[in-house]
């Protein structure tokens, strides 16, 4: 068993590595070295191209279609199959119909994919961004024969608050109970599930919290779970440049201004995230038109003051906020990734490789990639999700 860092060439198509099978390395009792688990993976000299194409682009074309529609899906087999369409970012603009249920605190709006008995998949998207993230993920994941979910987070979209007398909460721990919430409603007992940014976080807190309810996880970079202790301490003055937005929403005029400028703020971020992502306009105002949610700012506000401990969190959530400030230790197959070009605050693989005690890979995605890694290399984070499933 080889140990190597890997990196996936989005325009190649391809892993670099240094050799070896391509699967999730499971680790072994507790003989650990940071730099070598951090990128285990048995590899097979060469990736079978041409069974990802055996799918094609008529089934790719298919599986779009049927996005938000899968009435007949009963009668569809639960079995994946063995490979992914391949597929250009940008393939996809639109999920069709959406869905509205019920969960917890929320009226969840979502779009759903594939047949209704197939494997789950929940993809959770960050800020400020929104479910197309995953517009092009979502029809490669269907069309394999997985029941994907992509819902909006409190206060995106469509998704609402059932009473007006709930706080417009965003700590950490609320958004993965909406999480867990969703499974309820839905009647997913468990689900693989992947995510960025708070997306990201909301997975690596169902992992660690409720590993029963999740099979498998992939995360983009890496372990973001957090404590308002943690969000105390000072970083080096660049580190400190990189989360502006952080303490300008700690302000009063901060809040009026993003409330104001929601429109150009979100575009400004998804610039300086992903400097090498061309994204045109209609891309972008796909997504923005999330960001006019009535409690979009107000939840996106009270998440950053709570980090920073300027605003509090609600009481009956605290015990779990308090599991989360020891940094618990995710057991379930994981997959991690990074753009090579993420312009985001993220820290290195090795500083949270030893989070992950159960089969763990991580990879680096080649090719100019930001922080919105499911949008900006589609193919790349769908084959995690399959193969990580399947570990």
């Amino acid at each position: 068993m080889l140990r190597s860092e890997q990196h996936l060439d989005r325009d190649a198509n391809r892993y670099e590595t240094n050799g070896g099978a391509r699967c999730l390395c499971h680790r072994r009792g507790n003989h650990r070295n940071t730099e070598a688990d951090l990128d285990t993976i048995e590899t097979s000299e060469d990736i079978n191209h041409h069974r990802r194409q055996f799918l094609g682009t008529a089934a790719l074309t298919f599986a779009a279609a049927q996005l938000g529609i899968v009435g007949s899906a009963a009668a569809q087999s639960s079995t994946t199959k063995p490979g992914l369409p391949t597929i250009q970012p940008g393939t996809n603009t639109s999920f069709g119909t959406l869905k509205q249920v019920d969960a917890g605190l929320l009226n969840v709006g979502y779009a759903e994919a594939g047949p209704a008995n197939g494997p789950a998949v929940i993809l959770l998207h960050g800020w400020p961004y929104d479910i197309h993230s995953y517009v092009d993920v979502a029809p490669m994941l269907a069309s394999a024969g997985y029941r994907v979910i992509v819902p909006y987070l409190r206060g995106y979209g469509t998704t609402r608050f059932l009473s007006s007398e709930t706080l417009r909460n965003g700590q950490q721990s609320v958004v993965a109970l909406d999480a867990i919430a969703l499974l309820d409603a839905l009647k997913i007992e468990k689900a693989t599930i992947g995510g960025f940014d708070w997306g990201a976080r909301t997975a690596n807190i169902v992992a660690a919290i409720w590993p029963e309810r999740c099979k498998a996880m992939v995360s983009v970079s890496g372990y973001l779970i957090g404590s308002q202790e943690a969000g105390k301490i000072p970083l080096p003055p660049k580190a400190e440049l990189e989360w502006w937005y952080q303490y300008y929403f700690a302000t009063e005029r901060g809040r009026a201004g993003y409330d104001k400028y929601r429109h150009d703020f979100a575009k400004l971020i998804w610039q300086l995230a992903s400097p090498k992502w061309n994204f045109d306009d209609a891309t972008f105002d796909r997504s923005a038109a999330a960001f006019n949610n009535p409690d979009h700012v107000g939840i996106v506000i009270h998440n950053y003051r709570w980090r920073l401990a300027l605003a509090q969190g609600e009481p009956k959530y605290d015990d779990l906020e308090k599991r989360l400030a020891e940094g618990p230790v995710i057991t379930v197959p994981t997959i991690t990734l990074e753009g090579d070009a993420n312009g985001a605050p993220h820290a290195d693989a090795s500083a949270y490789a030893q989070k992950f005690s159960g089969p763990y890979a991580h990879r680096v995605i080649k090719g100019g990639i930001g922080h919105n890694l499911p949008q900006e290399a589609p193919q790349a984070f769908a084959d995690a999700i399959v193969e990580v499933h399947n570990s």
